[in-house]
This record gives C-alpha cells, sequence and structure tokens, in this order.
C-alpha cells in the first residue's frame, strides 16, 4: 500500500501569502483599489462637482451638502425620517466626506484594510438600509455586494499584492495593535 497522504496545510504566515495562486492575489488587489477608486472619486465629485454625480453648483467646495441630496431625495420606507432628519447636518457632511477619503485613500495605498473594509462595510449597509424597500430585488443589491466584497478583501489580506500592506503591517503601531492591519 503505497503512501497517498497529503501533509495538512499549514496556517499563513507573515512570510507567505494567504492566497497561493499569485493570478488570484492580483485579482483581489485590483478589486482592491477598483473600490478604492469608486471611493475615492465619490469624494472628489462631491467635493469639486465634477459634474458626473454632483454638478458643480452642489460642490461642497461652493457649499452645499454632499449628504442632503441622497438623504432627502433617494431614501425610503421604514427609516426614512431617520436619514432626512441627518441630511446635511454640522456633523454628517464632514463625517461622511472624511469617510469616502479615508476609505478610498486606503483600499488604494493598501494601508489599514481592515478599517477600510470594516467602515466601508458599515457605509455600505447605511446607504443599503437608507433605500429599503429596494425597487428591482427583495433584498440584494449593490450595496450588499460591495460591503461582501469589501469584509472578502481583508479576509484574504488583498492589501498586501500591489499595496503597502506588508509594510504597514510591519510597523511598530500596527505590530502593537493588530486591528490596524
Amino acid at each position: 500500500m503505497s503512501d497517498h497522504t497529503t501533509a495538512p496545510r499549514s496556517a499563513p504566515t507573515e512570510d507567505r501569502p494567504l492566497i497561493g495562486s499569485r493570478a488570484a492575489r492580483y485579482v483581489f488587489a485590483v478589486t482592491r483599489i477598483s473600490i478604492g477608486w469608486v471611493f475615492l472619486w465619490a469624494f472628489f465629485d462631491k467635493l469639486l462637482g465634477l459634474g458626473f454625480a454632483t454638478p458643480a453648483e452642489a460642490a461642497w467646495i461652493n457649499g452645499a451638502s454632499p449628504t442632503e441630496g441622497f438623504l432627502t431625495n433617494a431614501v425610503s420606507g421604514p427609516f426614512a425620517g431617520v436619514f432626512n432628519s441627518i441630511a446635511g447636518t454640522f456633523w454628517a457632511d464632514p463625517l461622511f466626506m472624511v469617510g469616502l477619503l479615508g476609505i478610498g485613500a486606503a483600499l488604494i495605498l493598501g494601508v489599514g484594510e481592515r478599517i477600510a473594509a470594516a467602515t466601508g462595510t458599515l457605509m455600505m449597509i447605511l446607504m443599503w438600509v437608507a433605500v429599503l424597500p429596494l425597487e428591482t430585488n427583495p433584498f440584494m443589491d449593490d450595496h450588499i455586494v460591495y460591503a461582501l466584497v469589501l469584509v472578502g478583501l481583508a479576509c484574504v489580506r488583498s492589501s498586501e499584492t500591489l499595496g503597502l500592506g506588508r509594510w504597514w503591517g510591519s510597523t511598530a503601531l500596527v505590530r502593537r495593535f493588530p486591528a490596524l492591519r
């Protein structure tokens, strides 16, 4: 009888990537950067009114609110009153904009991937809740898909490919507080 048993797979180490396939690592990294761009683009479009989703007169630098349009006009359902009440408030606009900038920059650079994934997931879930009930599907939309992808990217440590994740993970700050990875 020949011995065809396979050795148990060892746990990933800091020196060995979590995903074995080089192609898969690059797909996840490009996905991370792409989602980072979605967040960063939303930040710049709302900040400057680049004329895509936000016209120049509705730019934050021109005094308009980056949260008021969505939270006043796009929300529906049982939570509409809650979301309407925070539209354009003194704390919602800067918090939303800092969130877009921070999540986008972290994902593109590959630093703080866990925090970016967690806060990006929270933002996507809140935006999903704001538009309930959905018009075209009982529960699934792009907000949930983005949230799931963000969680998955953090789970596979996509920041270690095409990003500064390995360096970031080796800093004294992150070694002391691993949640910042």
